[in-house]
């Protein structure tokens, strides 16, 4: 619990300097709003935790797999929407904002990642405690899976952006999407943005080590805590209303596709 305690801290400085550093600074809501940004830094960093201590790897290379997951997660997959339609959320986010969203996102997964293997002393550590073996899924049957899982991606993504997102938002929805008109390549767009998540649920369970279902649970997890949990966060960009309802769907779907893809990708350890 220390650890996670002290990781927990850390993950709050590290978004500090990065917001200090890419010129975000922080805002009257966040600053008012400490208990949340603990509660949502000390569940990131659980689920940060529970990835390194079952990882198959140590040192750099398993620097490299937490900065590729957290910033892929928390900031890759999440701002590209928000660069995608750029035109259409003008009014909501000014464009000068987005580099520095990325530049954010980027500088706190740097250095996160390092404190995270250094609170669990894992720079040095190239073996998990018992050596285990994975047996790789062949790459014809990726070349199928993968896309497979990325029309899933974009069935639950609309389903839930229908039946949860807009329910819950009721009459907010109208009002602060009111004139949106989604462009006719939004569904290849987010056929792509499933195969990136796809890809990275591979990249989850081919780093962590385990059971099947405890592959999947951490994918799950990951996908959830690491993205949904940041809508927790107040922000001059969303009310309350839309913020609330995105994170119910945007937590409860991940959870959904995080557990799906790494139950289908993922194989058991001997």
């Amino acid at each position: 619990m220390l650890k996670l305690l002290l990781l927990t801290l850390g993950l709050i400085f590290s978004q500090a300097v990065a917001s200090f550093v890419s010129g975000i600074g922080t805002s009257a809501e966040s600053a008012t709003s400490l208990p949340a940004v603990f509660l949502v830094s000390f569940a990131q960093t659980i689920v940060l935790s529970y990835l390194v201590v079952r990882s198959r790897y140590g040192g750099w290379k398993l620097y490299l797999a937490m900065f590729t997951v957290f910033f892929g997660i928390t900031t890759a997959l999440s701002q590209v929407e928000t660069l995608v339609f750029l035109r259409y959320l003008v009014s909501v986010v000014p464009a000068a904002m987005v580099p520095r969203f990325f530049l954010q996102g980027f500088l706190t997964a740097l250095i996160f990642s390092f404190l995270l293997l250094a609170v669990y002393g894992r720079w040095h550590s190239k073996k998990p405690a018992t050596t285990v073996y994975s047996v790789p899924t062949p790459q014809k049957r990726l070349l199928v899976t993968l896309p497979v899982l990325a029309l899933f991606y974009v069935g639950i993504y609309l389903s839930f952006g229908f039946f949860v997102f807009r329910p819950l938002a009721a009459q907010a929805f109208q009002e602060f999407y009111a004139g949106l008109e989604l462009p006719a390549w939004i569904l290849p767009f987010q056929v792509l943005r499933g195969l990136a998540f796809s890809a990275l649920a591979l990249f989850i369970t081919r780093v962590a080590t385990g059971k099947r279902w405890e592959k999947a649970l951490l994918s799950a997890l990951l996908f959830s805590v690491l993205m949904g949990f940041l809508l927790l966060l107040p922000n001059p960009y969303l009310p309350p209303s839309i913020r609330n309802a995105h994170f119910v769907e945007v937590t409860s779907s991940n959870f959904l596709f995080g557990w799906l893809s790494g139950w289908w990708l993922g194989t058991k350890d001997s």
